[in-house]
């Protein structure tokens, strides 16, 4: 119970940042009489009082705690997440988001300093809370991305745990990337290529719908493939989870060692009994091990050369090193058109030359970016590795408590009965 006072403390001190910060930092423009704003593409998510957003997820977050730690019942969880899908998904079109939040989060503490508010920080911090405790209640039916991959995950098949482990590094990636991309000023990458939140509003671009019914076709059969191999917020749930006091168990009892339940899981997240006749691999694993941790200082070095080299390619992703790269091209004669973009901005004030000290500005800034974001990945790559190199005696069918979504799929091929799980 000593890590609440510190948790409420911090989401405190976000909100006291956000009231300080909340007024505008420059004036806001003021356009001429019949001026009309331009319909956008995506629709504005719908607004609800901020002690509304907070109860709801609250509410969800415990009742499905309950339905997966007390219920065990997977068909009640398979409901909660049909409801949160409706309400948080397509009532609350996607926003606010605990996967968003991300950004506003790393924005006041990497970005521009901007005060995040109160129900953004709760959104935040709140499924980590629960996570710490109870497991990733919030990922078996809380999150409405999750929540709708679970629902079409009619076949799912389990992909090999080597493949899973190298897969699950793209989700650090697009956790440092969108870290980068806030550290830099290029944006909240995470909420511009969500691929769900078009469905959620019923509005969005072509592109990001096919981007999201492509996972949602690839989920049919790899069950949650945002979940397990982009989400960034995932990344931190899992982090959270590996300490949870009271995490789901596959058995309520018990083991019995039936092995029911030894494919049930398309999650990778069932850790196996280690057979009694297997040879006591702790010395060769203790060798391997230290080797690792010998390698790890040089990996990671050689990761963060290798994201500094890659600076330029990664600076592209700011659109003003693009504009400047676009108009040296149409200044070069190598564009025979001028782009909209380039348009607008020699009808401004600034010239070329302004333009182009501004983006070399940028390109400094994003090697100190993209050395750390290489950094980075060199440690999610030896902490995987370190992982899998600790040899693991286990008596029983146990959860991963990592990787485990607490989707209740494991609680029906147990036969030894649904009687309440013990806290």
């Amino acid at each position: 119970m000593r890590r609440l006072p510190c948790i409420f403390a911090l989401l405190l001190l976000l909100a006291v940042a956000g009231q300080a910060t909340a007024a505008f930092r420059f004036p806001i423009p003021e356009f001429e009489s019949g001026y009309q704003h331009p319909t956008p593409v995506t629709p504005a998510p719908r607004l609800i009082p901020p002690a509304v957003d907070i109860a709801a997820l609250a509410g969800a977050l415990s009742i499905t705690a309950w339905l997966v730690l007390k219920r065990r019942s997977r068909r009640e969880v398979l409901l909660m997440a049909v409801a949160s899908v409706l309400y948080f998904g397509f009532y609350r079109k996607g926003c606010i988001c605990p996967v968003g939040s991300v950004q506003n989060v790393a924005n006041a503490v990497v970005g521009n300093g901007m005060g995040v508010p109160f129900v953004v920080a709760v959104y935040f911090f709140l499924p980590l809370l629960f996570a710490i405790y109870f497991g990733r209640v919030f990922c078996a039916g809380v999150c409405p991305l999750g929540a709708a991959q679970e629902i079409l995950a009619l076949f799912p098949v389990q992909i090999s745990r080597p493949l899973e482990h190298v897969l699950g590094l793209f989700a650090y990636a697009y956790l440092g990337f969108a870290v980068l991309a806030i550290y830099t000023g290029a944006g909240f990458l995470v909420c511009q290529y969500d691929p769900f939140v078009g469905f959620f509003r019923l509005g969005g671009t072509f592109n990001m719908f096919l981007a999201g019914g492509i996972l949602l076709l690839i989920g049919i059969f790899v069950a949650r493939p945002y979940c397990r191999f982009l989400c960034p917020y995932g990344v931190l749930l899992r982090w959270a989870s590996i300490f949870s006091k009271w995490h789901v168990t596959i058995t309520p009892a018990e083991c019995i060692q039936c092995r029911l339940c030894e494919n049930s899981c398309p999650y990778n997240a069932i850790v196996v009994p280690t057979p009694e006749n297997a040879p006591d691999d702790r010395r060769a694993g203790a060798r391997r091990l230290g080797l690792l941790l010998l390698a790890t200082p040089l990996i990671v070095i050689f990761a963060g050369w290798t994201g500094l080299a890659s600076h330029q390619f990664i600076a592209r992703i700011h659109p003003t090193i693009r504009l400047a790269e676009r108009v040296a091209a149409e200044e070069q004669g190598v564009y025979a058109e001028r782009s909209v973009e380039s348009e607008a901005f020699r009808a401004g004030s600034k010239t070329p030359a302004d333009l182009y000290a501004q983006a070399e500005a940028l390109r400094i800034r994003f090697k100190t970016a993209s050395a750390c974001f290489g950094a980075f990945m060199g440690v999610a790559f030896c902490g995987r590795m370190i992982r899998l190199s600790v040899i693991r005696r286990n008596r029983d069918y146990v959860a991963d408590q990592g990787a485990c979504l607490s989707c209740a799929r494991c609680f029906a091929y147990c036969p030894v009965g649904k009687e309440d799980a013990a806290f």
